[in-house]
């Protein structure tokens, strides 16, 4: 489906369930509620469904009405399958209308799509999807966007940053984005348990493949000795990719339902979707993830392996 033809199903339908992905960093949660208040802004019924909202994004709730209605639209945001919806898969499995997504392999069962693999960000499609809308494109939806566009581009370090992503953040912060909040809450502060966290994992990391793959892992036992949230596991994936000569970083977190969410990071020698689609994964050519089942050891043994064969 076009841009165009997506902008026409927003204005032709209502009532709608805007779904973000498990875990959900700033690119799903700033696509999520930005396209909740563009939605309200035209008179429409819009609520975001979350698996839970860390605190360090409970700024883009500003504005955003609360709303009760049954919902007869599902629309996904930077979803790539609907193994990402967590504990809502089975409530939507096979029930999206819409999704829009940027990632290069994209499975979800929707009636129509629009992804767009070669986006930095599923917040730069929604500002251009806007832009053809004719949107008023307020301060809080500026913040809803740069906070996707920001955190998925590293800061606008990361590969996937383009002159257009570039063009695309001046024109937020000329809309009233508060650039300086948002980059120092996403990128500049960190809790005394996030250090203590960072400290014990860096005393896991593990190479293989001639040391050109650093593994780092997080375990319940961790989280439980430190008393750390989920929200404080955020920004974890780049440690491993960060050391020299390192190709690919990998970072495993164990799950409370067993098993371990895996996030892969690479350099542009290693794709790391397709690494991660031989475990039902995937994401971008330089950062994706997957689920891997069994213990530390089991996990960590199946995810070697794999590597060395890949590269």
């Amino acid at each position: 489906m076009s841009l165009e033809k997506v902008a026409d199903f927003l204005t032709q339908h209502d009532n709608y369930d805007i779904l973000t992905h498990a875990y959900p960093d700033g690119d799903t949660l700033g696509s999520g509620y930005a396209l909740c208040l563009a939605l309200q802004q035209i008179g429409k019924n819009a609520r975001v469904i979350t698996t839970n909202l860390p605190g360090d994004f409970e700024f883009l709730l500003d504005g955003v009405k609360k709303q009760s209605f049954d919902a007869q639209t599902v629309v996904s945001v930077d979803i790539a399958s609907e193994q990402l919806l967590g504990c809502n898969k089975e409530r939507y499995s096979g029930r999206i209308d819409l999704c829009v997504d940027h990632h290069e392999i994209n499975r979800v069962e929707a009636a129509v799509k629009h992804v767009e693999s070669d986006a930095a960000a599923n917040c730069e499609i929604l500002y251009r999807l806007f832009r053809l809308m004719k949107l008023d494109i307020t301060k809080q939806i500026a913040n809803c966007l740069y906070t996707g566009i920001s955190t998925d581009t590293g800061c606008f370090r990361y590969t996937n940053t383009t002159a257009e992503t570039l063009r695309i953040a001046a024109d937020l912060l000329e809309l009233g984005a508060d650039t300086e909040y948002i980059n120092k809450v996403m990128f500049e502060t960190k809790t005394k348990k996030k250090i203590a966290l960072e400290r014990e994992i860096y005393d896991t990391i593990e190479y293989c493949c001639g040391d050109k793959c650093a593994i780092i892992f997080v375990t319940l036992e961790m989280k439980k000795k430190l008393n750390v949230s989920d929200d404080e596991l955020e920004g974890l994936a780049s440690i491993p990719r960060q050391i020299e000569g390192v190709l690919v970083g990998i970072t495993m977190r164990e799950r409370d339902e067993g098993g371990f969410k895996v996030s892969v990071r690479s350099d542009s020698h290693v794709n790391a979707a397709e690494f991660c689609a031989r475990f039902g994964g995937g994401g971008h050519a330089a950062a994706a993830g997957c689920t891997v089942k069994g213990s530390l050891d089991e996990a960590k043994a199946k995810l070697i392996s794999e590597i060395e064969d890949f590269i």
